[in-house]
């Protein structure tokens, strides 16, 4: 997925020459780039202060939006299981793939009005996807116990014969019921010591029903024996079984447990099922609404960056550019090489370990002109802002 830089510079002439010029450098002269106008509406501006404090809480808030839309997207992933190659294809904002949004944005002027207050309009966007993550939080709550809890029980009737439920294995036939003094246990043979146990399971205790045992299961490496015997030799019978190394399960043949066990399973993959489609369009939805709320962090940074940097009256142009793969280097030195005059020393990623309040140099790179990294691999691990 696309790596976007949004950067400004001040309008020399005009803003439309600046982005000539720039767009004339980087795309058709050098072909390091393609190019895009980013319009940010005119904001207002308030006071330096207010502009200092913003611009540090900005960044916080710019994280934080990041964070929340690479969770939710993360978690339609987790959600869609085996449809997770139709991702993609479910990550829209505003109805658009994520790239069409980038390169043809417009400030929402219904969500987030600019007669409002830059302070203001950050805290509508901060109070919005807030409110995404806490109730993120709960619907995967409520989803991942639903899940856990079917998994839970998958997981009974899988695996060997020594962790496995033998509830779908035996049947009523296999048991002797309601017998005042005799009962069936199961007991777990491994596959080399059928001999064994057919030659000795009726020496164990006084009291076993010869030629009671019968095997009624059998995986790669153990077999499930029935064997019957008078009720009270049955702590003697276990105690011999562990001596040669037979395990016995315990297990009591319930039909209405059984069936109940069924019945949970039928229930919880139904819950699930249910809960499903819903969820996913929650995600869908909320996705585009916190993708687009972080986009909106980014454009009121480069505005406030800009006016601290560039001066009053506001005069600059954004511009967002897609740099070319094996370009990237190359594209970096020629924009610092084209806007040196911006500043007195032009500083590198490895020189920015400083911080100027109000300016928020040391959270992410600095160069002469605003910039500002946007990776749409919403799947990145590492978090960057």
């Amino acid at each position: 997925m696309a790596e976007y830089w949004l950067i400004s510079a001040p309008g020399q002439k005009t803003c439309a020459h600046t982005w000539e010029a720039l767009n004339t450098l980087t795309s058709r002269q050098n072909n390091l780039s393609t190019n895009y106008k980013f319009a940010i509406p005119d904001l207002k501006v308030g006071t330096l202060d207010v502009l200092v404090g913003l611009s540090d809480d900005l960044g916080k808030l710019d994280g934080y939006c990041e964070s929340v839309t690479r969770k939710v997207a993360q978690y339609l992933a987790e959600v869609l299981e085996n449809q997770r190659d139709k991702l993609q294809e479910n990550l829209l904002a505003n109805g658009m793939d994520l790239n069409t949004y980038m390169t043809r944005f417009q400030w929402d002027m219904a969500k987030y009005p600019i007669k409002q207050s830059l302070k203001n309009l950050a805290e509508i966007i901060s109070k919005q996807v807030s409110q995404i993550d806490s109730d993120l939080k709960v619907k995967a709550q409520t989803y991942n116990n639903l899940k856990g809890n079917l998994q839970s029980l998958g997981r009974k009737t899988t695996g060997n014969l020594m962790t496995r439920s033998i509830a779908e294995i035996v049947k009523k036939d296999d048991f002797v019921l309601d017998s005042e003094y005799l009962t069936t246990i199961l007991v777990v043979v491994p596959k080399a010591g059928f001999h064994d146990w057919n030659h000795k399971y009726e020496q164990m205790a006084d009291m076993v029903v010869p030629r009671s045992s019968k095997l009624v299961y059998e995986d790669n490496e153990h077999g499930l024996f029935t064997v019957t015997l008078f009720k009270r030799v049955v702590d003697e019978y276990k105690h011999h079984c562990r001596e040669n190394r037979f395990i016995v399960r315990d297990f009591v043949y319930d039909e209405q447990q059984i069936s109940a066990g069924k019945n949970e399973i039928t229930k919880l993959e139904a819950d699930k099922k249910k809960q499903f489609g819903p969820l996913v369009r929650w995600l869908k939805v909320n996705f585009s609404e916190a993708f687009t709320a972080w986009i909106h962090v980014k454009a009121l940074r480069v505005f406030v960056e800009s006016v601290l940097r560039y001066g009053l009256p506001v005069n600059f142009q954004a511009m967002l550019l897609l740099p070319h793969k094996k370009s990237v280097k190359r594209l970096r030195e020629m924009l610092n090489q084209h806007y040196a005059h911006l500043d007195n020393t032009v500083y590198t990623e490895q020189d920015a370990s400083f911080d100027i309040p109000g300016l928020s140099f040391g959270q992410s790179e600095y160069y002469p002109y605003v910039y500002y990294r946007i990776s749409i691999d919403m799947l990145e691990t590492t978090v960057r802002f």
